[in-house]
């Protein structure tokens, strides 16, 4: 319903805006040519914000999709995909959703994306998280190539991460209560795709 105000108010700008420049004389004093010229940008303006609303109308309404499908944590929304892809194609895929491969910040974090992935994927279920160290080993970054500063490596047992350069990907393991693992890239795993609440 928002939505179509929005379109109808666009709609009348644009109306208004062809109307004044076809009713204008093409001989025109100074004054008068000034005065439309102004008249005419602050329209441009409105329309240009208008659109910016609407835009962010569709984004907010977007994430509550996400957030109706999936689960919210901590002011993210995230969604499960049990599709098994490798890490590339599995980024790729939560970035052409706006998104990106989910990223615990914090322990709470990491343990309630583990209780969603066990509720949504299965209890038995590795899933990628949006780390590796594919530029320099054992230098974990983000998506967006920040230093990792939250870790939950399993170093109990098998004293991860201890794949060297042959493992640069990291997942979350259900088996192992939500403890983090590198894998090779090429594996397929399922994944979980993060939004941002704004």
């Amino acid at each position: 319903m928002e939505t179509r105000g929005v379109w109808l108010i666009l709609f009348l700008l644009l109306l208004a805006q062809c109307t004044l420049q076809q009713s204008t004389p093409k001989t025109r004093s100074g004054k008068k040519d000034s005065a439309n010229s102004v008249a005419i940008e602050e329209l441009k303006k409105q329309i240009s914000d208008i659109i910016q609303e609407l835009n962010l109308l569709k984004e907010h309404q977007a994430l509550q999709t996400v957030c109706l499908r999936g689960t919210k944590i901590l002011g993210k929304c995230f969604l499960a995909d049990p599709v098994q892809k490798t890490f590339h194609a599995a980024s790729d895929d939560c970035l052409a959703k706006g998104g990106s491969l989910a990223t615990p910040l914090s322990g709470d974090e990491n343990d309630q994306l583990y209780s969603y992935v066990r509720q949504s994927i299965g209890p038995e279920e590795h899933i990628w998280l949006g780390i590796n160290d594919m530029v320099t080993d054992g230098q974990w970054v983000d998506q967006a190539g920040s230093s990792v500063r939250f870790k939950n490596w399993e170093t109990e047992i098998t004293l991860q991460p201890d794949g060297g350069r042959s493992q640069n990907c990291a997942v979350l393991s259900t088996t192992a209560n939500g403890k983090w693992f590198d894998e090779s890239c090429r594996a397929k795993k399922a994944s979980v795709c993060e939004f941002n609440i704004v």
